[in-house]
């Protein structure tokens, strides 16, 4: 349940080099900089659904040189859970961005186990698709499930990406485990603002406040 900016990172690649060949070429301009090695991605989200109470979560993402990838999550896998990953991004195209990060993780507290998963995009002109698929062994009193969430988005303007959204997770309790829905974007430079609306003809909504700060 993170704020994608796949999408946006791809546009900004692109932006960047151009602005790089053309400080190359020009004369009398000074060299260009070179990209940090780290990037860093900081996520918090509110969660309210309808049927159980309010909490929060979060995700830091720490990846150098766009290959190696480290993840930390509070209230991710299960409420009051803490996991940690590492991972090894790929990816290529020009018309067809893809970028596949194959990740390995545990997590304790309030879920127990290994956790071996996916995160995956794809971008074509303004539309993106985003996958995130993980399998939770479960160790002790832990079961083992399949956790996935993905988004379908569009983005008309640089600051506005919509779409659809659907995730498979047991943290909200309840029988239904796979939900579905819309999401908004909005970013400005650094930031980016979303809201998540999951079932909303059920009685089982569920509505998520994001927002991200990439550094």
């Amino acid at each position: 349940m993170r704020a994608r900016l796949a999408a946006a990172g791809l546009c900004c690649a692109v932006t960047c080099a151009q602005a790089q060949v053309t400080a190359v070429t020009a004369p009398n301009a000074p060299p260009a900089e070179e990209a940090p090695a780290w990037s860093f991605l900081l996520s918090g989200y509110w969660n309210m659904p309808r049927s159980d109470s309010d909490y929060g979560s979060g995700i830091i993402t720490a990846d150098h040189n766009g290959k190696l990838h480290l993840e930390a999550r509070i209230n991710y896998e299960a409420r009051h859970s803490q996991s940690a990953f590492v991972g090894w991004s790929f990816s290529g195209g020009e018309v067809i961005k893809i970028k596949a990060t194959p990740i390995i993780g545990f997590v304790t507290g309030g879920a127990h186990g290994p956790i071996p998963g996916l995160e995956a995009s794809v971008a074509i002109g303004k539309f993106d698709y985003y996958v995130e698929a993980e399998y939770l062994v479960g160790t002790g009193d832990t079961s083992a499930y399949t956790y996935t969430w993905s988004e379908l988005g569009f983005r008309p303007v640089e600051w506005l990406r919509l779409g659809f959204v659907a995730q498979h997770t047991r943290i909200y309790g309840g029988d239904r485990e796979f939900q579905r829905g819309g999401f908004v974007q909005l970013t400005y430079k650094k930031y980016t603002g979303g809201v998540y609306w999951f079932n909303p003809t059920s009685s089982e909504q569920v509505v998520i406040a994001s927002l991200a700060i990439a550094f």
